[in-house]
């Protein structure tokens, strides 16, 4: 499938409103976060499979796109995958500590310090640092997982969640050398994803026809059970 409509950040996020509006689409935030989360592991699981790349380190950021993450490691680990997550400021919020406590009760090890050591043993990376509201530049505490990122795509397959992190959404990697394998778009691709070289996703089965339709965007071809369509 050829690379779809894009959508910027903007009308990404009143997309996110009217999707969690009732006349809109009459979602809970937490169902797109399961949902987003779900998709993204389903990539994963398709393009980097257990049998291979067993070891899985979640890098997670402070914002939705960092629960999308944290949704992903749940079912990761699920799936059959050992997965750590490094999670340097973690929220306090209700939404973000059921997820913790979710990951706890799975056995998933939540890790805020040593990230090098953490890239060192992992077979595979989730990057969920930054989403599509990140504004330059990068500060602590992620200046050396972004750091990390850049060194590691190089090493190990790399699946960004929405944008990869450190990306401006809307122009690519303009103070980035970060270049990970694979992309996972929720809701419909950022405008830097015209700019990506690698294995590229569309996740999100929440979009109904009518929202479609108002924002000019494409509902990809899901094929029965699927999350997620490859889309180059």
């Amino acid at each position: 499938m050829s690379l779809i409509k894009t959508i910027g950040s903007k009308a990404a996020s009143a997309l996110d409103r009217e999707l969690m509006s009732p006349e809109g689409g009459g979602f809970s935030i937490d169902q797109l976060m399961e949902l987003a989360g779900l998709a993204v592991a389903s990539a994963v699981y398709k393009e980097y499979p257990p049998s291979k790349y067993p070891k899985v380190l979640c890098a997670v950021g402070v914002g939705n796109n960092g629960g999308d993450a944290l949704v992903c490691a749940r079912h990761l680990t699920l799936f059959g995958y050992k997965v750590r997550v490094y999670y340097p400021l973690r929220s306090k919020k209700p939404l973000f500590t059921g997820l913790q406590t979710q990951l706890a009760k799975f056995g998933v090890p939540i890790i805020e310090t040593d990230v090098q050591k953490e890239f060192q043993q992992a077979d595979q990376i989730v990057d969920g640092i930054f989403g599509f509201s990140f504004v330059p530049p990068v500060r602590e505490p992620f200046l050396e997982v972004i750091g990390l990122l850049n060194e590691y795509c190089k090493k190990i397959p790399i699946t960004s969640v929405d944008i990869p992190s450190g990306w401006d959404v809307d122009e690519g990697p303009v103070n980035s050398s970060f270049e990970p394998s694979s992309l996972v778009s929720l809701t419909a691709p950022k405008p830097c994803s015209k700019l990506f070289k690698g294995t590229h996703f569309v996740g999100g089965r929440f979009v109904n026809k009518e929202l479609a339709e108002k924002w000019d965007i494409d509902i990809p071809k899901y094929e029965g059970v699927d999350q997620v369509v490859k889309v180059q």
